[in-house]
Formats: structure tokens, C-alpha cells, sequence
């Protein structure tokens, strides 16, 4: 159950945005395994300059087309984060627009205890999950 959050400068069309999630929701479930309907998502969209991103000395030029792709997760491997890099680069560039250099992905691991998914329960712990 991956947590995403996307983060986007404004000017997008509510289309184009949701198939930005869609590619991600895609991608997760073919490699990292999510289960069917284990989609959460936080798409927050900032105004131009609310996004500072440089280049980390790699020579990129970035544009207000910038996708920061933060997944919060459990349990995948450095090979499965390197799959998902590879897709999402690919595929945001051409299903979505996105420059590959514009894609900036991290991913933060947690544990079965640091999730409820509602009423005030931890579903992993309990059995319920």
C-alpha cells in the first residue's frame, strides 16, 4: 500500500493530472505488487516558484512541467525502486508530457506498524490486513 504523493506546478488540466496518478497508480500495482484498489494518493499542485528544484550538479534544465513523485512504502527492493524509476520515466514522458529530466522520485520506507487505514486501528498489526 503505497502512499504517493505528487507534487505539480499549476497549469495543468484536471485530464492531464489525473493520468499523471494513473500512470503512477499503474505502475505501482505492476512493480510493487500493490493489491488491486490500494490507491492512496495526494496530488498537490503549487503555484510557479513554489518548487525549487536544481540539478544536483547533472547538468538538467528543469521547467514548470517538474513532477516530484514522493512513495511511502514497506518492503520493496533496490531493484523493484530502480524498475519503478526506469517506468515512470518512460511512461510519464510519453503518456503525460513530463521531461525525464523534470522527474524527481524518492522513496521512504516504513513499517507494518506506521499504517490504520481507519477507525483508529492498525489493520497490520491486527490481522486485518
Amino acid at each position: 500500500m503505497p502512499l504517493i504523493k505528487i507534487h505539480l506546478i499549476k497549469g495543468r488540466t484536471p485530464v492531464e493530472v489525473r493520468k499523471i496518478a494513473d500512470v503512477v497508480q499503474e505502475i505501482m500495482l505492476a512493480k510493487f505488487n500493490a493489491p488491486p484498489r490500494d490507491r492512496y494518493q495526494i496530488i498537490t499542485q503549487h503555484e510557479e516558484g513554489e518548487i525549487i528544484c536544481e540539478d544536483t550538479n547533472l547538468g538538467f534544465e528543469r521547467t514548470n512541467k517538474i513532477c516530484f513523485i514522493q512513495i511511502f512504502q514497506q518492503g520493496r527492493s533496490a531493484e523493484m525502486k530502480k524498475a519503478i524509476y526506469a517506468d515512470l520515466a518512460e511512461r510519464l514522458n510519453k503518456e503525460c508530457g513530463v521531461p525525464r529530466t523534470d522527474l524527481i522520485v524518492s522513496c521512504n520506507e516504513n513499517t507494518r506498524a506506521d499504517w490504520s487505514f481507519g477507525e483508529g486501528r492498525a489493520q497490520f498489526l491486527e490481522g486485518d490486513l
